[in-house]
């Protein structure tokens, strides 16, 4: 009992239970005669096009904010990125890339601004920045409808406004998931989406091992010896406030030309939930996260819903239960967490 207690702790009990049922699932889904292939070609690509948004977390929760629920702040600069490249009439990976740099530049902007009222709040930087994400997504519901767009594929051909779902095809609709593709049996790799994820996570390990990103995780885990090690702390959290934002500026760009679309309005509002499930599935807490957590847990996540939905879907001959299995996954996780923030149980 000892040994399996110790190996409990040492993986985690939510990857345990995760990864067992995602196993338990895999078996499940050969009897019922779905194409495993195609289940495992969706897997890699949900878990690249989900990835960096989970990885939005990490700076976050090492600059002492906590898990980054104001994330849709991030969306909004990127959807606005990609729809002012479109407004630019560019195709292909110029349109992507412009696109990613122009919400770089907003999202960085935005970041800033977001630490700065993080750091009026320290205590309740969660729930602040829950409502800080909403809020900025309703007040965007009103920009949608003003901002001064032109393009056809944006606006509403009657009235105005832009669209609710804009799509991307002959734009830089699966522009990364194409690139160097390539399948093993019927399973499809996509190659440039996961460099892309992958690179993302390489970039974010290497400013963590620079002295700023040294200091910001010091003042995130014990800001009064940062401080007394002359830190300026409310820096150090703006610093990470402001990469996660823009990586979540990068990463619905990333999310939305896998997707193939462009959603407004409400649609981001809720997207800081699944990212926040998947790098607590990884193993991170509120005040611990790493790359490999990231990773893990996207994968166990994503993985999860991509092969549980239809197993259950094919197990019950009426009703579709899959918002409502995604909701219970998600929502539960994170209830999980938050229990056990106080004594690290996440990330045991």
């Amino acid at each position: 009992m000892e040994k399996v207690r110790e190996f409990t702790n040492k993986v985690g009990l939510p990857r345990l239970i995760i990864g067992g049922f995602f196993i338990l699932l895999c078996i499940l889904a050969i009897p019922m005669n779905l194409n495993m292939g195609t289940l495992f070609s969706d897997i890699l690509v949900r878990f690249g096009m989900n990835g960096i948004l989970v990885l939005a977390m990490v700076p976050g929760i090492l600059c002492g904010i906590g898990l980054n629920f104001g994330l849709p702040i991030g969306l909004l600069a990127g959807i606005l990125g990609g729809l002012i490249s479109i407004e630019m009439n560019l195709t292909g990976f110029k349109a992507f890339f412009v696109g990613t740099i122009i919400s770089i530049v907003l999202s960085a902007v935005l970041g800033y601004l977001y630490g700065l009222l993080l750091n009026k709040v320290k205590g309740d930087e969660m729930m602040i920045g829950t409502y800080a994400g909403f809020s900025a997504v309703s007040l965007m519901c009103i920009g949608w409808l003003l901002l001064p767009f032109n393009s056809e594929e944006i606006k509403w051909p009657i009235g105005t406004g832009l669209r609710t779902t804009i799509t991307l095809e002959g734009r830089f609709a699966k522009i990364l998931d194409n690139f160097l593709s390539f399948k093993i049996g019927e399973v499809v790799i996509p190659t440039g989406l996961i460099l892309m994820f992958l690179l993302c996570c390489l970039v974010v390990w290497f400013f963590l091992k620079t002295k700023t990103g040294i200091m910001m995780t010091a003042g995130g885990n014990n800001p009064k010896f940062a401080q007394a090690s002359a830190i300026n702390v409310d820096r150090t959290r703006i610093i990470g406030t402001t990469l996660s934002t823009i990586l979540g500026a990068v990463g619905i760009m990333v999310y939305s030309q896998s997707y193939g679309f462009i959603q407004l309005y409400q649609a981001p509002m809720m997207m800081g939930f699944p990212a926040v499930a998947a790098v607590l599935i990884g193993g991170a807490s509120i005040k611990n996260a790493k790359i490999s957590h990231v990773i893990i847990g996207t994968f166990l996540f994503q993985g999860l819903l991509t092969v549980g939905l239809p197993v259950v879907n094919s197990m019950l001959t009426e009703g579709n239960l899959s918002e409502v299995i995604r909701i219970i996954v998600s929502n539960g996780i994170i209830i999980y967490a938050l229990t056990k923030a106080k004594g690290g149980g996440a990330d045991a």
